[in-house]
């Protein structure tokens, strides 16, 4: 493309977006990165219909363009001619950061956060709910059986596969947390582990009265307990030992650093948390207890109402556990569990939230995320609708969903329904209401209600613009091309392109490819070819294959705000290479301690398909074949 073309592609971007509109721009290897003061003033259909443009998205607050490797640059230089303000991609993430305050960037934060782990809580989920249908005694009498029946080996693994995610969830979220806030993750999993440790008294033992599990006491005052369940302390241990990792690394001496500092951040936080975030959060738990009992008295369905519309917030804190000593309580004394009815309405305004997701959504991957959270909750695990769509879209879903909950609820408490067990949810749910028709009937009744309620105020008033535009959809390449087989640039385990966490490549805007997890950092030419593009960070690669293939070599998410660090380019631009030369040499190490992921991502940007491949296996640099490609 001449010159000329690349200033008529950047002017029509500036004309559509506003030149006054920007605040400035970035680049990355594929995307222009925007700071706009009104995204909403940016006719994106329009944008999308500019030459070369494939996509565009709005995250991290930035406006990004898509218009892939080589290209981006261009236009961006263009850009800088016609006056556009343009920064550094750290200046431009530092503005980024200020701009986003209160609620919008806490909303940021627990996205990042919870979206990787969604699809271990789902596949949880699923395994629950399995169980909690097929161990039901009630499901085994159909079969002339019971549970007393089912083998102890059978009994084992099932609890490993239903119990291992939320035995050691803190763990989980931590290191995911850890990552956000710029730590090294593998002291985040650690620290996670501590906090769930066996060796601790059990969060849920503690909490249940009959278990004679009592908190130990520290100076004879502080109690001290494990934190099973506790989103927000594991969220909360994460951001106190990022925070002092980071300024620890600024001061201590290099010789010191790998033992030292690792050691101080988790003497310091795991202290402060067991014993002073930790007894905080268990007086928090004990006054909650009192609080639910006092809610459950009021009349007229307002108790039933408040419960139902504030249980999904203790949820999303890890709270909810506290809710297992008045339910053994209440089963204890009475025979029955009101608290668990009131509860379990928000799993089925859930459920209306991803079907109207499902429904209005024009976006495949938020319809395949809606799908998975609804089987999911169908279960009883409600994570990854919390995570994955109610918190990370502007809070309308969030608001429809409590209040579908507590009106549920409340018609629920009117009528006295209450369940004569505990444990179970949506679905199975309906077994603890089997042993009386009336209290059946209404609580399918009012389920439903919920479901529908929910349903039709989310398509109404919860769908957010963004998702309702369809999916930019790539042209097939003119012509036809040979076959080629392709290797992998770097040692290490294949995986699919979808799964890796940047949606520019998991939805294959840029094309098809594969992704590598290193497990070295030198990555070679995959093939004989010429360096199209050798970005000066080093983050990324662009060459054309003897063959004529266009790919794109990236290595991590987001590592070009890293400048550099952590890289050390080999190859220039123009410059031939054969198989197996190498052309970057990266340091794992240095990308693990600033808390950026190091996939490797191969991109065919010129069209071409992924062929004949097996994922999950492990490759060696230039060695075997990885996949044809081809149309």
């Amino acid at each position: 493309m001449e010159k000329n073309n690349y200033q008529d592609i950047a002017r029509q971007i500036i004309e559509i977006v506003g030149k006054d509109n920007m605040i400035s721009a970035t680049h990355c290897a594929t995307r222009l990165r925007l700071i706009v003061k009104d995204r909403e003033a940016i006719d994106e259909k329009k944008l999308e219909k500019v030459p070369l443009v494939k996509g565009t998205f709005f995250n991290a607050g930035q406006f990004q363009i898509i218009l892939g490797t080589g290209i981006v640059n261009k236009v961006y230089a263009e850009m800088e001619k016609m006056g556009l303000n343009t920064l550094s991609k750290q200046e431009q993430d530092a503005i980024v950061k200020k701009q986003q305050k209160g609620i919008k960037r806490l909303m940021r934060t627990l996205g990042d956060i919870f979206v990787p782990i969604i699809p271990v809580i789902a596949a949880t989920g699923l395994f629950l709910g399995l169980k909690g249908c097929v161990f039901n005694d009630n499901v085994l009498a159909l079969f002339g059986a019971n549970s007393s029946m089912i083998p102890d080996y059978v009994t084992t693994l099932v609890n490993v596969l239903t119990e291992t995610a939320f035995a050691f969830l803190p763990a989980i979220i931590c290191w995911s947390a850890y990552k956000v806030f710029g730590g090294m993750p593998v002291i985040g999993i650690v620290l996670g582990l501590m906090l769930v440790s066996p060796i601790l008294p059990n969060a849920y033992s503690v909490a249940d009265p009959n278990s004679g599990v009592e908190a130990v006491k520290a100076f004879g005052m502080i109690p001290i307990v494990g934190c099973q369940g506790s989103v927000l302390t594991a969220i909360l241990t994460a951001l106190i030992g990022a925070n002092l990792e980071k300024k620890l690394r600024k001061v201590m001496p290099n010789a010191l650093d790998l033992i030292m500092t690792p050691f101080i951040v988790m003497l310091v936080t795991f202290l402060a948390v067991i014993l002073g975030i930790g007894p905080v959060m268990h007086v928090i738990e004990l006054k909650l207890v009192q609080i639910v009992e006092l809610l459950i008295h009021i009349p007229f369905g307002i108790g039933g109402f408040l419960i139902g519309a504030t249980y999904p917030l203790l949820v999303i804190t890890g709270l909810h556990h506290t809710y297992t000593m008045i339910e053994t309580s209440l089963l204890a004394n009475t025979g029955f569990n009101p608290v668990i009815t009131l509860c379990a309405m928000y799993g089925f305004a859930n459920v209306g939230t991803c079907l109207a997701f499902f429904v209005k959504s024009k976006k495949e991957n938020v319809r395949q995320t809606a799908i998975g959270a609804m089987l999911s909750q169908l279960f009883g695990i409600s994570e990854p609708v919390l995570f994955g769509i109610q918190l990370r879209y502007n809070l309308r879903p969030l608001m429809i969903m409590l209040c579908s909950s507590g009106l549920g609820a409340a018609f629920l408490s009117i009528l006295n329904i209450q369940s004569n067990s505990y444990g179970l949810a949506v679905l199975p749910s309906y077994l603890m209401y089997i042993y009386e028709g009336r209290q059946l009937l209404w609580y399918l009744v009012i389920s439903i209600f919920s479901v529908v309620f929910c349903f039709v105020m989310t398509c109404m008033f919860g769908i957010p613009k963004e998702v309702t535009v369809p999916d930019i959809k790539e042209t097939e390449p003119e012509g036809s091309f040979e076959e080629e087989e392709i290797t992998s640039p770097v040692n290490g385990q294949m995986i699919a392109l979808e799964s890796v966490n940047d949606p520019t490549f998991a939805q294959k805007l840029l094309g098809d490819g594969f992704a590598v997890i290193p497990t070295d950092g030198i990555i070679k030419a995959p093939a004989d070819g010429r360096i199209e593009v050798a970005y000066e960070t080093g983050h990324a690669i662009g060459m054309t294959t003897a063959f004529g293939t266009e790919l794109l070599i990236h290595v991590g998410i987001d590592t070009v705000s890293l400048n550099g660090e952590g890289f050390e380019k080999l190859v220039s631009e123009g410059q031939e290479v054969k198989k197996g030369e190498p052309m970057l040499r990266v340091d794992l190490e240095a990308l693990a301690r600033l808390g950026k992921d190091s996939t490797v991502m191969v991109v065919f940007t010129g069209g071409r398909k992924v062929m004949d491949t097996q994922y999950e296996q492990t490759v060696t640099a230039c060695g075997q074949k990885v996949c044809t490609i081809g149309n």
